[in-house]
């Protein structure tokens, strides 16, 4: 279940507010031992084994994000990054935590159920240290929105009292305010680096599928460290193509070079120009999104 995008917060005592966290959304389903599945639908059971090595009842099937937290207490997604591509065997790993915001099965199925009542149920679950059922605030989004102001956080959830759960559905039933904008973006190309990038990038042309092709909405060269530069120009040069992925566009810079569209980026940003452009975009990570489902219609200035 998706939220839709709301301007900014409000006060109505048929809704109840909760915290937008910057990590993975994941469904936990535990028939047959403890499942991962992502957003896009794919297992991620193998890469945070402290989550699905928990003991947990059999018929159990809950709705969450998994958060990495910086060393102030703030959920970091550029973090999580390290354990989102890598083997967790590999390398140190950094602790992931299981914040979980929904029930939708515990033995019989919820989604019918009303939200309030979903919440009581899983209230009444024994859940591993690794867990953590998110805060709920019924009626005033004040003190909440002070608190992502105060920490710079991602934003809110606003859910409407007596909802049910519709999997695959961008409801009214959920609002989503953000502290600042988010959008997935497909990579296109990038540009040649100069100065200490010159070896790498230097920055991701962006795009988001539109008809046969992507709609080109700016390039981002901020939010990447030495290492991150490395790595992203590593697998962009495998990707390289003659090509462009793009509809023309006079503003595209000249002399980049195009790559298969494969990569999805999530990026952060001021706002939308009226020219459909990104305003002081800065790279928060890679997604495992499928490219298909980034498009202008779902993540342009106007989302239906």
């Amino acid at each position: 279940m998706l939220a839709s995008p709301w301007p900014e917060p409000f006060d109505d005592p048929r809704w109840a507010f909760e915290l937008k966290w910057d990590g993975v959304r994941c469904i936990l389903a535990t028939e047959g031992g403890v499942r991962l599945t992502s957003r896009a639908g794919n297992d991620m059971t193998a890469r945070y084994p402290e989550i699905a090595g928990v003991d947990l009842p059999p018929g159990i099937v809950l709705d969450g994000e998994i958060v990495a937290f910086d060393a102030h207490g703030n959920p970091s997604f550029e973090l999580l990054q390290s354990r989102m591509n890598t083997n967790p065997a590999a390398a140190p790993p950094v602790p992931v935590t299981y914040v979980v915001f929904d029930l939708l099965r515990d033995g019989v199925a919820l989604l019918d159920a009303p939200l309030e009542e979903r919440g009581e149920w899983l209230s009444r679950i024994s859940l591993p240290p690794s867990f953590v059922v998110g805060d709920r605030f019924a009626g005033n989004s004040g003190p909440i929105w002070r608190f992502v102001l105060d920490r710079d956080l991602e934003g809110i959830l606003a859910k409407r009292f007596g909802s049910r759960y519709a999997p695959g559905s961008r409801s009214p039933d959920w609002r989503k305010i953000g502290n600042f904008k988010q959008v997935r973006a497909v990579v296109g190309g990038f540009t040649a680096g100069t100065g200490g990038r010159s070896a790498t990038f230097g920055s991701l042309l962006l795009g988001l599928v539109d008809g046969d092709r992507l709609r080109w909405i700016g390039a981002v060269g901020s939010g990447f460290d030495d290492r991150s530069l490395r790595m992203v120009h590593g697998a962009l040069e495998q990707m390289a193509t003659a090509e462009s992925p793009f509809h023309p566009d006079q503003e595209l810079p000249v002399g980049s070079t195009w790559v298969e569209p494969l990569l999805v980026a999530m990026v952060r940003f001021k706002q939308w120009t009226v020219s459909g452009r990104l305003r002081a975009p800065s790279f928060k990570g890679f997604t495992d999104d499928p490219v298909n489902v980034v498009t202008w219609r779902s993540e342009g200035p106007e989302p239906k």
